[in-house]
């Protein structure tokens, strides 16, 4: 059975706003469908292990969907939410991808984690896909080549617009513009509609540009362990 890694923030604080974030619960409930219904074992992993902090606002009916809902009336899949391992006892050896999903949260965590820098490294190392959708994308700032250049340089890269930042009112709240850093590592960006999905792949980097490109990112990530 195929085993894919999705990871999560541990981070709660939505700068110093005095707000709560996390992870978008569409991004991590579309894709745990999409491999579950597949027949592909997932596992969830978060810096601090444990109770994930889910972002409110992606649960606000507004943003709920179909998956969202079922996610949060699925006893298993909220069991394993509340048990997310911890990321440094993961090893990618044990996994054939690993799925990113966002929400505000991983720009103050993932990006800085050198755990998750090292995964990410390792799995491309390996010769494994790696997906990211919305904000992950940013975790990919600090991830390097095995020649130590930017991981994204060259590559074709999406992820949160700036004018998707602006709208939610965050441009100036977020440690970091996800496009602006993509962009400042030499990441060949492009972008379709804000809150239209749209994924882009180049080799064995996979990266979504909202909650809507979820879905979509991780059918393409199954089409390449298949």
């Amino acid at each position: 059975m195929k085993k894919v890694l999705m990871v999560l923030t541990s981070h709660d604080q939505l700068g110093n706003t005095g707000r709560q974030t996390g992870f978008w619960l569409e991004e991590l409930a579309a894709p745990y469908y999409t491999f579950k219904d597949a027949g592909v074992e997932v596992v969830l992993a978060s810096p601090l292990g444990g109770q994930p902090p889910l972002d409110p606002k992606s649960n606000e009916p507004s943003f709920q969907t179909d998956l969202t809902r079922r996610f949060e009336q699925d006893a298993a899949a909220t069991a394993q939410l509340a048990a997310t391992v911890r990321l440094d006892s993961v090893n990618q050896a044990d996994f054939d991808t690993v799925f990113y999903p966002g929400g505000h949260g991983p720009l103050w965590d993932l990006a800085e984690d050198k755990h998750s820098i090292q995964l990410i490294e390792s799995f491309l190392a390996a010769n494994k896909p790696v997906a990211l959708v919305c904000h992950a994308p940013g975790v990919l700032r600090h991830v390097k080549t095995p020649a130590g250049r930017p991981l994204v340089e060259g590559k074709k890269v999406t992820g949160f617009t700036n004018t998707e930042e602006e709208a939610v009112g965050l441009t100036n709240v977020v440690p970091f513009l996800v496009e602006d850093v993509l962009k400042a590592h030499g990441g060949v960006y492009s972008q379709g509609p804000d809150w239209g999905s749209y994924v882009v792949s180049d080799g064995l980097l996979i990266t979504g540009q909202n909650p809507a490109s979820s879905s979509a990112a991780a059918a393409l990530l199954l089409k390449q362990i298949a």
